[in-house]
């Protein structure tokens, strides 16, 4: 293994090297950097040229040129922009944190979901919700990113907006909602039909009951959930967590996530007054300390593996703190919506965060107004990401669902839900364990159009200005940057692949 890690660094050290050269001519002959100079109608209009002239080296042939810039870029230094003197090391800093935001929360959910309605899918094999979901992921797959980001503006944020000034749900709108939410959950369920008839229908009831009741009371201006429906949640995280990790009849499992979810609906009270002091650091570590909690009662229970009724503790310590966290931030959407900033048009079209905002918001506003700027482009990159994790998960479940062992396992007895979670789910995520780490490593280039039309100041931001401006120092900073992570992200496909599958011998 250490001899095929050195091998790969040095055929990716040398790709890299090729790599930053073809890009540094291209970058230097994209245009001229003294053009707005020779427009001027300064008077030391030529002192000013030959000033810019000696600090980009323009005088050099561009070949000697990209060494002068790899001799510096190897000592960290990646030069200077020279419209605004700035560091472009600490303009890519400021840049990959905000792209790193958006990256962060798109690729988890894009992740999660794509691997979630991958597997059903899978299992449901030529059904409705199979022919479905293949339609939609073909048409998401299809779209153009900016086309998807202008809708989300229009629907999502604009339409948003206005329903909040009235926000009463339509009759009409409570049935359509409900009535596609019921056939969707009674397909993706299977079983006969009258099974799939009773679960799609009690959905529908029971979404379109939940959205009149929201609609009534007002909750989408003053929005809470409070001990009771945390309790509730927290149960159905329990089953949840408990039937996809250890299976229902694991009893020691399943008494620690109720115990857990039993914990979440009695710490409302004290995490009430524990919240009024928190901060980010501090709700890091309450996460942990949630987590942490959970697994000690787990190792308590014990059971028949007990490291599995910790794990199913820990997971639904984690959930049950997020439900408590969420329900806190709640109570601080009204507050955020009746600034005179914000005039109860929460939802932005643009930028990361709202200027006008005094500087001393506290820790809950400040995240407020974070992620209502930072949901839209977080959907577009998910609407987009999805139909690519789907395919592949798909693909990937029903090859092994179909192996000779699959079959096996089937013939000795063992429960269907160990077959798929234990021997197909696990084996199924080889492809898709390659695949992540290339993905993940090209987004953080930046999301080119999606950051542009919401004009997030994100790398892929920082590329079109600095392209349009000929900035030879920044693009190279953002090329390396980006052409570093990739190196790195196939490195780890490649380490991953070999160490997920056995069959693998990387010092063949």
């Amino acid at each position: 293994m250490t001899r095929f890690i050195f091998k790969r660094l040095g055929i990716a050290l040398g790709v890299l090297l090729a790599a930053t050269y073809l890009f540094f001519l291209l970058a230097a002959n994209a245009g001229d950097p003294l053009e707005d100079l020779r427009a001027s109608n300064q008077q030391n209009r030529e002192e000013l040229i030959a000033a810019r002239t000696a600090e980009l080296n323009l005088d050099v042939p561009v070949p000697v040129r990209y060494f002068y810039w790899a001799a510096d870029a190897v000592t960290g230094d990646l030069g200077t922009d020279y419209r605004t003197g700035q560091e472009v090391t600490e303009m890519i800093g400021k840049a990959s944190g905000q792209t790193l935001k958006l990256i962060g929360f798109s690729s988890v959910a894009a992740i999660v979901l794509g691997v979630m309605i991958g597997v059903i899918s899978a299992l449901r094999q030529y059904t409705g919700f199979d022919y479905g979901v293949t339609v939609v992921n073909f048409l998401l797959y299809s779209l153009p990113s900016f086309w998807v980001a202008v809708l989300l503006k229009q629907w999502g944020a604009i339409g948003f907006n206005d329903f909040l000034a009235d926000p009463t749900i339509p009759p009409l709108a409570l049935l359509i909602i409900g009535g596609v939410l019921g056939v969707v959950v009674g397909a993706a369920v299977g079983g006969a039909w009258k099974s799939r008839l009773i679960v799609g229908g009690t959905t529908a009831v029971l979404t379109m009951a939940v959205l009149a009741f929201m609609s009534w009371s007002g909750w989408f201006l003053d929005p809470s959930l409070g001990p009771v429906v945390i309790l509730i949640l927290g149960v159905g995280f329990a089953l949840a967590v408990t039937f996809l990790a250890a299976g229902l009849n694991n009893r020691k499992a399943l008494y620690t996530s109720l115990v857990m979810a039993a914990v979440g609906g009695i710490a409302w009270w004290p995490m009430q007054m524990a919240f009024g002091y928190t901060d980010g650091l501090v709700a890091f570590i309450q996460l942990i300390g949630f987590i942490v909690a959970g697994y000690v009662v787990g190792l308590l229970f014990r059971g028949p593996d007990k490291k599995i009724s910790a794990r199913v503790g820990a997971i639904t310590g984690g959930l049950v703190y997020g439900l408590l966290w969420l329900d806190y931030l709640m109570s601080w959407w009204l507050p955020y919506t009746e600034t005179s900033t914000i005039n109860g048009r929460p939802i932005a079209t643009v930028g990361s965060s709202t200027p006008q905002l005094a500087d001393n918001t506290n820790y809950w506003v400040g995240t407020i107004d974070t992620y209502t700027h930072m949901i839209l482009p977080i959907m577009a990159i998910i609407l987009i990401s999805l139909a690519g994790y789907t395919r592949y998960m798909r693909g990937s479940m029903l090859e092994v669902m179909n192996l000779d062992y699959i079959r096996t396992a089937r013939a000795k007895g063992l429960p269907e839900r160990t077959v798929v979670m234990r021997h197909g789910f696990r084996n199924a995520l080889i492809p898709l364990a390659t695949i992540i780490p290339v993905d993940l490593a090209s987004l953080i280039g930046g999301a080119v159009i999606t950051e542009t039309v919401f004009g997030w100041n994100g790398m892929g931001k920082l590329f079109v200005t600095a392209l349009r401006e000929v900035n030879t120092n920044v693009l190279m900073g953002y090329f390396l940057v980006t052409g570093v992570l990739l190196v790195i992200g196939n490195m780890i496909a490649d380490i991953l692949y070999a160490v997920l599958d056995p069959r693998i011998r990387v010092d063949a």
